[in-house]
């Protein structure tokens, strides 16, 4: 049986849920392979239920967690690239605070690591919900080999970033991660790709994702497309884009970002989804 020591690192701002916040560390807890270390990043001031419900937790296990508190909301890419730098092992979880991973996800992530030791991240499919976690919206079946992934990458994002494991080194090599509101992830892999690491999608869904309502129109607006059209814009300049990709991604995702939120939903949930 795999003993490898890892990290999980997870966010936690005062918006989040103190019960779907139990629920996630609770997934993460009755691995069949348990953590060694949860880093846990306050991003700002958390409210009193959330404080209550992470306290609890340190009180059953203290030795187990390591909590860093910024004093006020700075945005989940900076607040992910403290937490990388404050895990302690190389091998290291994302999870977030409304997610919920299946008991042996994180087993058989290191199997894959244990398997394949070239490889620098292994993710997975998602099934996305909404309340509760019965409640499927969508089966989100991702490239699986690396080519197929870099290929992929050149349109749109090709993880889902709550079902990551990766290596703390290549993660750091690569530059840990930059503050690109809702992209922070989409930025940090192509980043890895350029640097030379490999990434693998496990074909099967470990984590089951939370989809607000406010999902489809957080991803909206011209804020939102001026976002996208930096993050497409930095791809390019890497030439990590071609010219046909970024007119054809960037332009493409703007555009989607200017729809209203009823159109901008139908297309995540049809064209976006499988």
């Amino acid at each position: 049986m795999l003993r490898r020591k890892y990290s999980v690192l997870m966010p936690l701002y005062e918006k989040d849920n103190p019960i779907w916040f139990r629920f996630a560390l609770d997934s993460i807890l009755h691995q069949t392979i348990p953590p060694d270390e949860i880093v846990i990043v306050c991003d700002g001031p958390l409210t009193k239920d959330l404080e209550n419900e992470l306290n609890r937790f340190i009180s059953l296990e203290p030795t187990l967690y390591k909590i860093y508190r910024f004093e006020q909301n700075v945005g989940l890419g900076i607040a992910l690239k403290k937490g990388i730098v404050l895990c302690g092992n190389e091998m290291i979880v994302r999870m977030d605070a409304d997610d919920f991973s299946v008991s042996d996800r994180c087993e058989k992530q290191l199997a894959m690591f244990e398997s394949y030791p070239e490889y620098s991240v292994i993710g997975s499919n998602v099934e996305e919900f909404t309340d509760d976690i019965h409640n499927i919206i969508s089966h989100v079946i991702l490239p699986e080999n690396h080519d197929a992934i870099v290929k992929f990458a050149k349109r749109r994002c090709p993880i889902r970033h709550p079902a990551l494991m990766y290596r703390k080194s290549a993660v750091l090599q690569a530059g840990n991660y930059r503050d690109y509101r809702h992209a922070q992830d989409y930025n940090l892999i192509v980043h890895m790709i350029l640097s030379g690491a490999l990434i693998y999608n496990i074909q099967e869904p470990l984590v089951y994702m939370r989809v607000s309502p406010l999902f489809y129109k957080r991803r909206g607006g011209l804020k939102q497309a001026k976002l996208v059209f930096r993050l497409k814009k930095e791809f390019f300049d890497l030439g990590f884009y071609t010219v046909k990709d970024f007119l054809i991604s960037g332009v493409g995702n703007v555009i989607v970002c200017l729809f209203p939120n009823c159109i901008r939903s139908f297309i995540y949930k049809t064209a976006l989804r499988r």
